[in-house]
């Protein structure tokens, strides 16, 4: 990776275990459960609407995010005013299939182990609470980290392609990939399937995913010098 790739991606693991250290000496994973648990009835507030669409429909954007960059990918070979949206349009489906995919839900959440909040002793469960490095050793424990906010946080994925052609749009899809995960994992949360760690790592396992691909892709649409006095966007050529 680039010296830049490097350090955004040391930078971004530090502000997850700095932050993950925090959730655990301060007990926010087992507090933010509580506040939506009900003795006796479980976590009722999860299956209110709008959470209860969201948690149903609010993976759908992503698959659709994936389904046209995959159009645009395919039609760059027959159309030659997409050739140079091939590349771009690559890394976004390839990022979907390596974070929310491979990494977040088969590696980890299959594999891991962890509680979910409904699963532990504390709200009417039988399992002891682990913490996110604390490797479970059960199959039907799925916790860690998030699947649907990992799917939600994947709409991140244009800044990575947009942030040196255009700031202010790579931005803008940067924020609307951290609100809307964020919000999918609040009503993942409510309904005792995650805990605040497990959301904060489906963030930071997309991001990091994000940050590997597109230095080893080179996926960005790059702003090129006007030509006749308009000024294009292109990206790498697909080669």
């Amino acid at each position: 990776m680039r010296k830049s790739a490097t350090v955004e991606f040391i930078a971004v693991t530090m502000v997850l275990l700095t932050a993950t250290a925090l959730i655990a000496v301060t007990g926010l994973d087992m507090k933010a459960a509580q506040l939506f648990y009900v003795p006796g009835t479980g976590f009722p507030y999860g299956d209110l609407q709008p959470g209860y669409s969201l948690y149903r429909y609010g993976v759908w954007p992503a698959y659709l995010l994936a389904g046209v960059s995959l159009l645009v990918f395919s039609a760059g070979f027959f159309l030659p005013g997409l050739r140079r949206h091939r590349r771009p349009a690559l890394f976004i489906v390839l990022l979907l299939a390596l974070g929310p995919g491979l990494l977040v839900n088969t590696v980890f959440k299959d594999h891991w182990g962890r509680p979910r909040p409904r699963q532990v002793a504390e709200f009417g469960g039988s399992n002891p609470f682990h913490q996110p490095w604390q490797n479970g050793n059960r199959t039907d424990c799925k916790s860690f980290p998030c699947g649907h906010a990992s799917a939600a946080f994947y709409l991140m994925a244009p800044y990575f392609v947009l942030r040196r052609a255009n700031r202010r749009q790579a931005r803008a899809w940067l924020s609307l990939g951290i609100v809307y995960g964020t919000l999918m994992g609040i009503e993942r949360i409510a309904q005792g399937g995650h805990f605040v760690s497990d959301v904060l790592w489906s963030c930071g396992v997309v991001t990091l995913a994000g940050l590997i691909l597109a230095a080893t892709m080179r996926p960005h649409i790059r702003k090129q010098p006007p030509s006749g006095g308009i000024q294009c966007l292109q990206g790498e050529n697909f080669r």
